[in-house]
């Protein structure tokens, strides 16, 4: 119901490890959590395993070069057998071949260990079978003059184009991979602490306790959430919020640990340590999103442990086939070992692993925040978006929405002589109006004699004259007109309506309501292209409610629904047949977020931690829901293209590694097998990076309405 005018500690030990844990963990770039764990194995673990697989490869491929001009086969490609060849050659390739095997096909074969303890045999084990299967068959052919010809080179270069697959492979996850590291090095490790003295002490962040004030000067971090007690300065908060533009703050506004201070020096009082800060939460609730297993990973994980048995099956049997067939052993072991090396699970096992590091990153840095990973993949499938209006779709103030004058009067006129009386009254009213007339750039009047009328309104005088802003039952009490046509639609559309009296002659009408959000308009028509139906619930009355609903264009709306029915009326679209997402502020919406299919909680700044909403956006922002649910299908879709791809090109490839176009001349030997799972992997992984294209549907809009669009977009 529009409202009438008359309405007028201490931290324990926990906390101070858990401090400590993080601010060391951005001294060295790790991305500890309090679970002990680190996101992927840790940022220095896993530059650890790349340097070590850039190292074996270049060994390797410096070995390569004359494994191959000692190759036999490679002598009479080139016709340089005569030149190159000499006794005992075998013998020297066979050593080089020997440290290429078990320095360069270490990793592999420690890996091969691995798979077959935990009983998981995958993709190390099919790499080494191929890669010890080649070695063995050549060290035999040199040592024990078997008949047939060793492919050392081959088997060289099979594990020089794996090595170097793994590298760049594992370059690209981490790349994917970073958002804990990023989000822990927002953090810095010390902190100007006020003594009682009134001078500044550098502590360690892990020793500050609420209460404690701390100095932070211009252009550094911000040390942890607290208020702000002393200065003014802006703050660079976009790693934390996704808010692209520095934000003005002043004393008593709320500063967040990791925001980048500004122009100016502030003194802050510490509100939040440990687990409790921001930066805390949403580092958990990244380190969460990212060990979530969804469904279509399970799927890629299935698929890649079958695709294991099969080319192990299909390499055995390409092997007996092509001997029953009378080929030569040499041109039946090379299938089989192409087949097992082609066949590698390796694109499908990181399918789905690379899109999901590359949308936890982007989620995080623009403050949209998945608790629920799989109710983030679900989203793909909704039919249907429920807002909240008070605070979702609205601003939750009173704004001036018409301005109807009378008596020769202008709108900036009633407007400058409203704001001017109202300019000292607290009422909600009173401020959207005198907000409004600021916003035109009205200047306020000198007022004398201010009183409120108890029940109606307020006067003063203004410059002279009696101005008063009253109630329609101040006009209908005293006998005056109440107006036009128009100005009772106002009324009607259940706004807010009040008359500017001037010497007690109605100079005009203002109408007030809850402010439509300019980003809503936006938001809600992006939406429905996307085929979605919208809707609103709200406790405003049907009047109020019919009228936002109009403006924005929704499909469906329920007015005077209190906060325990909203579950209900969740529950009441669901049973149509509809897959629904709610909105709400999270607060008195949670019934109803936990009851809808995906629950999004809106606004909720720097409070994060709320359990009954699935995702949760730090702005009040609509445009933020169109992007979560478009980064949704753009994720999945992703996924898909993955998962298309790794299993088609196996599909396609593995008949090939068999053999079964050599009657055409379509041969592909081991070392090419090699670089072709090795090519596939990375196209899965350049795919999942191409996700961040989709980085400017998290960019938000901008005040005038325009989207931004960053770099790399």
């Amino acid at each position: 119901m529009a409202p009438s005018h008359h309405d007028h500690g201490l931290p324990g030990d926990e906390d101070r490890a858990r401090q400590a844990e993080i601010a060391t963990a951005a001294r060295h770039g790790h991305a500890e959590t309090e679970a002990g764990g680190h996101a992927h194995g840790g940022a220095h673990d896993h530059a650890a395993m790349i340097a070590d697989f850039r190292r074996r490869f270049w060994v390797c491929a410096v070995l390569t070069i004359p494994i191959l001009a000692l190759s036999p086969m490679i002598q009479v490609w080139l016709g340089l057998e005569r030149v190159l060849a000499f006794a005992g050659q075998g013998y020297v390739v066979l050593a080089l071949s020997s440290v290429v095997f078990f320095y360069g096909g270490w990793p592999f074969l420690t890996g091969l260990v691995g798979e077959l303890k935990s009983r998981r045999p995958g993709m190390m084990t099919l790499i080494s079978l191929a890669i010890t299967v080649a070695y063995g068959y050549s060290a035999a052919v040199v040592l024990l003059a078997l008949w047939g010809e060793p492919f050392f080179w081959e088997l060289a270069t099979l594990i020089d184009v794996m090595l170097l697959g793994h590298w760049i492979e594992m370059r690209a996850v981490l790349g994917a991979s970073g958002a804990l590291e990023a989000l822990v090095k927002l953090l810095p490790a010390t902190a100007h602490r006020l003594t009682e003295r009134g001078d500044t002490e550098e502590v360690p962040v892990a020793d500050l306790k609420p209460g404690d004030r701390v100095l932070v000067r211009p252009g550094e971090k911000v040390p942890t959430d607290g208020v702000i007690v002393a200065g003014h300065s802006s703050f660079n908060e976009s790693m934390l919020t996704g808010e692209s533009r520095p934000v003005e703050k002043g004393e008593g506004a709320e500063a967040v640990g990791g925001a980048v201070n500004g122009e100016g020096a502030v003194t802050l009082e510490v509100r939040k340590t440990g687990d409790q800060t921001y930066l805390s939460q949403v580092i958990e609730m990244v380190r969460q999103a990212q060990a979530t297993r969804s469904r279509t990973q399970d799927l890629a994980n299935r698929a890649a442990s079958w695709l294991t048995y099969i080319a192990l099956g299909a390499g055995a049997a390409t092997l007996t086939v092509w001997l029953v067939f009378g080929a030569g052993f040499e041109f039946a072991l090379a299938r089989s070992v192409t087949v097992m090396v082609i066949a590698c699970p390796h694109a499908l096992g990181l399918a789905v692993p690379l899109v999901v590091a590359v949308s936890t990153r982007l989620t995080a840095q623009n403050g949209l925040l998945i608790r629920d990973r799989a109710a983030f993949e679900r989203a793909r499938n909704l039919n249907a978006v429920i807002f909240d209006k008070t605070g979702t779709l609205t601003e939750g103030r009173f704004g001036v929405s018409d301005i109807v004058p009378r008596g020769g009067a202008s709108e900036d006129e009633v407007l400058a002589w409203a704001a001017a009386l109202e300019s000292r009254s607290e009422h909600p009213i009173a401020q959207g109006i005198v907000r409004s007339a600021a916003e035109r750039g009205l200047p306020l009047k000198p007022v004398e004699r201010f009183r409120n009328l108890t029940g109606r309104g307020a006067e003063a005088i203004v410059e002279g004259q009696d101005i008063k802003v009253v109630s329609p039952g101040y006009l209908r009490e005293h006998g005056i007109d109440e107006g036009n046509s128009r100005i009772r639609r106002l009324a009607e559309q259940g706004k807010t309506v009040v008359h500017v009296l001037r010497g007690g002659e109605p100079i005009g009408a203002i109408a007030l309501a809850d402010v439509i959000r300019p980003e809503s308009y936006e938001a809600v028509t992006r939406l429905k292209a996307m085929g979605l139906q919208m809707m609103m619930l709200t406790g405003d009355a049907q009047a109020v409610a019919r009228t936002v609903a109009a403006e924005l264009g929704l499909d469906d709306y329920f007015a005077e629904v209190l906060p325990d029915q909203k579950a209900a009326k969740v529950r009441a679209v669901k049973a149509k047949g509809l897959s629904v997402a709610m909105i709400g502020d999270g607060v008195n919406d949670a019934p109803a977020l936990v009851e809808a299919d995906l629950g999004i909680a809106i606004g909720a700044g720097t409070d994060v931690a709320i359990e009954s909403a699935d995702v949760v956006l730090v702005r009040s922002n609509p445009m933020d829901v169109f992007a979560i649910l478009a980064l949704s299908r753009a994720t999945y879709g992703k996924m898909v293209q993955n998962l298309l791809w790794a299993t088609g090109y196996n599909a396609v490839a593995i008949p090939l590694a068999a053999g079964i176009a050599s009657g055409w001349g379509i041969v592909l030997t081991p070392a090419a097998g090699a670089a072709l799972m090795s090519a596939s992997t990375v196209i899965v992984a350049i795919n999942a990076k191409l996700l961040e294209r989709a980085r400017r549907l998290v960019a938000g809009p901008e005040p005038n309405g325009v989207t931004p669009v960053k770099a790399g977009s």
